[in-house]
């Protein structure tokens, strides 16, 4: 494993341990609350709203990369590109 991947996986130890505490159906309705209000919002309010979407996505895709597919990869990928374009619109807005 390299250093950096273990340095990453110990960081995220304890937010992991934390988020599982949470009921199960608390944060992919607060993900999905977030990317509505992102959506909905115009102006730069709505494209930091769809960045922290796709960032915290992209902390989890990162963190299972290893043991993903290459079609989980794609998928995990393109969500992420998918919200980040939706950000730039929402920017230009």
């Amino acid at each position: 494993m390299r250093p950096t991947r273990r340095s990453l996986e110990q960081r995220s130890a304890a937010p992991l341990l934390y988020l599982r505490q949470l009921p199960r159906w608390l944060l992919p309705a607060l993900l999905a609350v977030l990317l509505v209000a992102g959506l909905a919002v115009r102006g730069w309010a709505g494209t930091a709203v769809l960045c922290a979407v796709a960032a915290f996505l992209g902390w989890l895709a990162c963190l299972s990369w290893p043991r993903l597919t290459g079609s989980g990869r794609l998928g995990r990928a393109a969500a992420i590109a998918a919200l980040l374009a939706l950000a730039a619109l929402q920017a230009t807005r």
